[in-house]
């Protein structure tokens, strides 16, 4: 057995089967590099994004974040500035959301306590909704990150390209609603 198996290597037959059978697992996903073009929505607000294999939860910029009660549950209100790359413009909304939950980020500065809200995102012909993390990214230079949990919805990951995908979500883009079961992973 050994020796077929060291047969096949020598040959490149093991080394193309293999790739085969992985490509083909693979095949209908779409690939995104590590930076891509995003639409906020409902706004269509163009954004860069970040996507980010070491993060977890995804991240949005988000400004003057207060937490309060409306008919009985908790709501996050937040102001968005985003400058869409499209225009140029600046968006400055006021948004409120039903807070999701709030996540617990550890780092070297400490512990931090952020709310996450459900919010939707184009990316390349589909609208995504996924968690994010509000926080005031205005020093980062990407106002939207896009953790594991959000790339793993997209398709694959490529580490060295960028702008692999354009961002196409009219009225009949694919809408791909939260999933309850990936906050487990």
């Amino acid at each position: 057995m050994g020796k077929i198996f060291q047969s096949m290597l020598g040959s490149g037959l093991l080394v193309g089967a293999l790739l085969a059978s992985s490509s083909s697992l693979y095949a209908e996903d779409k690939v995104f590099g590590w930076v891509e073009n995003a639409f906020v929505e409902p706004w269509g607000i163009a954004v860069k994004a970040k996507l980010d294999s070491g993060a977890l939860t995804s991240s949005l910029d988000a400004r003057d974040i207060e937490l309060f009660e409306k008919e009985g549950e908790e709501w996050v209100r937040f102001r968005l500035k985003l400058e869409d790359q499209a225009s140029g413009k600046v968006f400055s909304d006021k948004i409120e959301r039903p807070l999701y939950r709030e996540l617990t980020v550890r780092g070297a500065g400490g512990r931090d306590e952020r709310p996450v809200v459900l919010m939707d995102i184009c990316m390349g012909d589909t609208i995504y909704e996924e968690q994010f993390s509000l926080r005031d990214r205005e020093e980062m230079i990407y106002p939207l990150l896009l953790g594991r949990r959000s790339i793993s919805h997209l398709g694959l990951l490529d580490v060295r390209n960028t702008f692999l995908q354009s961002p196409e979500c009219g009225e009949d883009a694919n809408y791909v609603p939260h999933d309850p079961e990936d906050d487990q992973s």
